[in-house]
């Protein structure tokens, strides 16, 4: 392997561990809305499900 493909290989390492620390924050951020929602749709009156 010459080192442009051992500096592409950890590019793409890279880029992927990037991508799913995003695809993991945003997956936090639904778990909090859907807490949410839970907490407080008895209270305004709202059904279980938004949709």
């Amino acid at each position: 392997m010459t080192w442009v493909g051992v500096v592409l290989l950890v590019l793409c390492v890279w880029l992927a561990l990037k991508v799913v620390g995003v695809l993991f924050k945003l997956l936090l951020w639904a778990v909090v809305i859907a807490a949410l929602w839970w907490f407080i749709h008895p209270y305004l009156g709202l059904p279980l499900l938004p949709f």
